[in-house]
């Protein structure tokens, strides 16, 4: 099993799609990070040499954010924007959709579940 950035690998999947269960690399940057090392994307992590993982392992730590350093950097923009109290900062403090998005009927995720509609007993 390859373990890279503190994640281990599916065995049983391409190296293409194995590279994305690490947070911040999704297709494009698996596909360049391969081509930067010269590895086949179509083969199976558990058919990777350890030359081959270790030519991974320093591409991404030299040219990329991702995990614990990404989460951080994330949480940090947010909570910036939520101390001089932006816009923005008001929706995420608030849990509603930040973008623009519509929350009128929609929204569901960020709103929490629906409340339901209650009727009174006895009226008209």
């Amino acid at each position: 099993m390859a373990r890279i950035a503190g994640v281990d690998l599916p065995k049983k999947e391409r190296v293409e799609i194995g590279l994305t269960r690490i947070f911040g690399i999704g297709r494009v940057t698996s596909k360049k990070i391969l081509a930067e090392s010269g590895v086949n994307p179509n083969i199976r992590v558990n058919d990777l040499s350890s030359d081959d993982i270790s030519k991974i392992r320093t591409i991404i730590d030299k040219d990329y954010k991702v995990e614990g350093e990404l989460k951080k950097d994330v949480s940090m923009n947010i909570k910036r924007l939520t101390e001089i109290s932006c816009y923005r900062g008001l929706r995420h403090k608030s849990g509603l959709p930040v973008r623009g998005q519509r929350t009128k009927t929609n929204a569901r995720t960020r709103r929490g579940p629906s409340k339901g509609v209650t009727k009174k007993k006895g009226g008209k």
